[in-house]
């Protein structure tokens, strides 16, 4: 036997298809069924409980509702991105004292919940009302859609720092010696080489990032802000109809759906170079 036969010989063959239904492809099937089934057990509870009454009296409400949710969303997404700068640049310091500060703050924000830094930020700044008022930020912190937008602010500039400390050191450290080499400094390195390749891998996680702060945008409705959850609930307590909470659900995954293919959107304009 020659020494190809021999090698062709011993190659492994694959192992024989499975056939039949698997367990796991059964209970794939029977999750997929279940989710039919309750979309078309709430399309059919919406067409037949509609009630034209109910949405002609609370329909501007939520629009009302959407646009302090939006306002909020997207305030908040644009302070915490220019806040999460200093923090990831701390982050990335090699001086510790930075570094421990950047890193502290990052910690908390991250691991304490969302709604507890809400409550500090509304309740626990009312106790020091006179203090504030002397230096004059109680007439900002007075208002609850202000005190969210702090906290909204603060918390996602954490998880943004992390984003982009993340995908800076993800490029390659050859990106910064071959600048290096060309006689650029390390703002235009930073800027016209090491971002824009990072920026690439950040987009997912800002889209994910963007797509959690529009979920947990419904915990300022505790505060007595009355964003779109907030509607939804004086809307349930005025009639006791389930569908207040429906149609709220149903106009945060429409939000999110429209984020989530507008985020694939510009991925896929921003890579079109990296497709062969």
């Amino acid at each position: 036997m020659s020494v190809v036969m021999r090698a062709a010989s011993d190659i492994e063959r694959p192992p024989p298809r499975a056939r039949g239904w698997p367990r796991t492809r059964i209970i794939g099937y029977a999750l997929v069924c279940l989710w039919i089934v309750f979309g078309l057990g709430i399309v059919s509870y919406l067409f037949f409980a509609w009630n034209a009454d109910f949405f002609a009296k609370y329909a501007p409400a939520y629009a009302r509702g959407l646009g302090v949710t939006l306002s909020l969303v997207a305030i908040s997404m644009v302070l915490g991105a220019i806040l999460s700068v200093p923090v990831a640049y701390g982050r990335m310091s090699s001086n510790r004292i930075l570094s421990g500060l950047a890193y502290c703050y990052v910690y908390f924000f991250r691991g304490t919940p969302l709604l507890v830094q809400t409550y500090l930020v509304y309740y626990g700044l009312g106790s020091f009302r006179v203090e504030l008022q002397t230096i004059g930020l109680w007439d900002f912190f007075k208002d609850a859609f202000n005190c969210g937008v702090f906290a909204f602010s603060l918390n996602t500039a954490a998880y943004q720092a992390e984003i982009l400390r993340g995908a800076i050191e993800s490029v390659p450290k050859g990106q910064w010696e071959g600048a290096a080499s060309l006689g650029l400094h390390r703002l235009q390195t930073l800027r016209k080489i090491i971002l824009p390749q990072a920026l690439i891998v950040a987009l997912r996680p800002y889209g994910n990032e963007l797509i959690l702060l529009v979920k947990a945008s419904a915990i300022v409705a505790i505060i007595t802000v009355y964003d779109l959850m907030g509607n939804a609930k004086l809307a349930f307590a005025n009639s006791f109809d389930i569908q207040a909470y429906i149609w709220v659900a149903l106009v945060y995954l429409v939000m999110v759906e429209i984020l989530r293919h507008g985020v694939e959107w510009i991925e896929r304009r921003i890579t079109i170079h990296l497709k062969r």
